[in-house]
């Protein structure tokens, strides 16, 4: 038995050490996703020891030391997806109408073929806007049926996994379909005009995942976050940034992303809302987004019902509130922060340049 403790302990070692490498390949940035696993697995670990093991013997307190580091680590990553944490952005007041953006992000599974699920949840829910991510022109042709109160569209159909649409109650102005760091791969990118008038500059993603069946790195999709960031950063204009980025809310990119691009996440202090998987519960990660400038605040997020695909749905609802959210901070980049991301970028030959920054 105290072998078996041994070698768990270093397997936790590794799990635990792997994604503090920058390296892109998949397996060291896949290793940022369990960390939830990898702190219950740490947990039980810890209790194994401490009722099984000889505390008379040095290497007994050396496994139990490693182990409540490996814990404490894997928890101070996760910590703020919960209602443990201080909230990174404030609870609308009162909500009003006029200033509501409601969206709903949905990856939607290209083989999934339970499109009424989902148009159940759109009727259900009303949101302002609905973007699905996977969505080809079978997928399309379901979804066109919503144009009766969602005039508003921008479609890309493909049957690759990486089509995208996006369907809104809201005028959508200045659109664009580009391929920022990878053929086959599109964003979209809109001015939204909200009811009261205001305009919001949105960003909706879908880059793909580092993979042994897709891309063998992280590097492209890392790009496609950093360029991004850094195309919002330096405008007062109000930002939404969602979709479906193959990376946890918690993994040193996503927080790279944060940090770049001085965008707020409104999950932190209220819960992870794991989107993936919906068909496995203890294997889910927060791999579905959505990240906002200090000019809202939240009046609530959902994970929907199950609807067929390997996502759940995601529901936020956003007040644009300026005055109240001015205070509002979130992570900051420092030096290394920036040289990291000059890297990712230089490497992928892509620039914040190539970003379109709808409504400048």
């Amino acid at each position: 038995m105290a072998i078996l403790i041994i070698i768990a302990t270093i397997v936790l070692i590794i799990a635990t050490l792997l994604p503090m490498w920058r390296h892109p390949h998949w397996l060291v940035r896949g290793m940022d996703f369990p960390r939830l696993q990898l702190a219950s697995f740490a947990s039980l670990l810890l209790l194994v020891q401490v009722l099984l093991l000889d505390y008379a013997q040095a290497k007994t307190w050396a496994l139990i030391s490693v182990t409540l580091l490996c814990l404490a680590w894997h928890l101070w990553w996760i910590l703020p997806y919960t209602v443990l944490w201080q909230k990174e952005v404030k609870t609308t007041r009162i909500p009003r109408p006029e200033r509501k953006l409601s969206i709903l992000t949905a990856n939607v599974l290209t083989p999934n073929r339970k499109a009424d699920a989902l148009l159940r949840l759109v009727n259900q829910f009303a949101p302002d806007v609905l973007v699905t991510l996977e969505s080809d022109h079978w997928w399309q042709r379901q979804l066109d049926q919503l144009q009766a109160d969602m005039p508003h569209t921008m479609k890309c159909p493909l049957d690759n996994l990486y089509g995208m649409h996006v369907y809104s109650r809201l005028p959508l102005e200045d659109t664009e379909i580009t391929f920022l760091v990878e053929d086959g791969i599109p964003s979209m990118h809109a001015q939204i005009m909200l009811r009261s008038g205001d305009a919001v500059r949105i960003h909706f993603l879908h880059p793909a995942p580092p993979s042994p069946t897709e891309n063998p790195e992280s590097a492209e999709r890392d790009a496609e976050l950093v360029i991004v960031a850094r195309s919002v950063v330096s405008g007062d204009q109000p930002v939404v940034v969602t979709g479906d980025l193959n990376d946890v809310a918690w993994s040193a990119t996503t927080r790279l992303f944060r940090k770049l691009s001085g965008l707020l996440d409104p999950r932190v202090g209220r819960g992870m809302f794991n989107t993936f998987h919906a068909e496995y519960p203890f294997l889910r990660w927060p791999l579905d987004h959505l990240f906002h400038s200090n000019h809202f605040t939240v009046t609530s997020i959902q994970r929907l019902p199950y609807f067929g695909s390997d996502h759940f749905a995601i529901l936020t609802e956003l007040s644009f509130s300026p005055l109240r959210g001015e205070r509002q901070s979130g992570l900051e980049a420092d030096r290394d922060d920036k040289s990291w991301a000059a890297s990712i970028a230089d490497e992928q030959e892509v620039s914040a340049k190539d970003v379109p920054k709808p409504g400048e």
